[in-house]
C-alpha cells in the first residue's frame, strides 16, 4: 500500500475493498446481537416476523439520524434476517444525478 493511500482514502471518504471486509465482518447478523435503540428493534422485530407469516417481503425502511446510531448495521441485520441482499450507499457518494440512476437501474 502507498504511503500516502490511507490518507487520500480518508480525504475522498471511499474505503478500500479490505476496509468494506473488515467494517462488514465487526457488523451484528442477528438482531439478537445488536446493542441499544431497543424500541427500533422491538418494531422491527414485529415487522420481520410479520412479514415472515405473511411469506411476503419487507417492504419500504427509512432509517435516519445522525451518525453512529446503528442505521447501516440495522439495514444489514434486516436483510440478514430476511435472507435477502442488499445494496448500500451514502448521500456523499452520489455526485451527480446519474450516478443515483446507475444504482437504482443496478437493482
Amino acid at each position: 500500500m502507498p504511503k500516502d493511500e490511507p490518507l487520500q482514502r480518508l480525504i475522498t471518504n471511499q474505503e478500500s475493498e479490505e476496509d468494506k471486509v473488515v467494517n462488514l465482518s465487526l457488523r451484528p447478523t442477528k438482531i439478537q446481537e445488536f446493542v441499544g435503540q431497543k424500541d427500533v428493534i422491538a418494531n422491527l422485530k414485529v415487522a420481520i416476523q410479520a412479514a415472515k407469516a405473511r411469506s411476503e417481503p419487507l417492504e419500504h425502511l427509512l432509517f435516519s439520524g445522525p451518525p453512529g446510531l446503528g442505521k447501516t448495521s440495522l439495514a444489514h441485520i434486516v436483510t440478514h434476517e430476511m435472507g435477502t441482499k442488499i445494496t448500500a450507499t451514502s448521500g456523499p457518494a452520489i455526485e451527480r444525478a446519474g450516478d443515483l440512476i446507475g444504482i437504482l437501474t443496478n437493482l
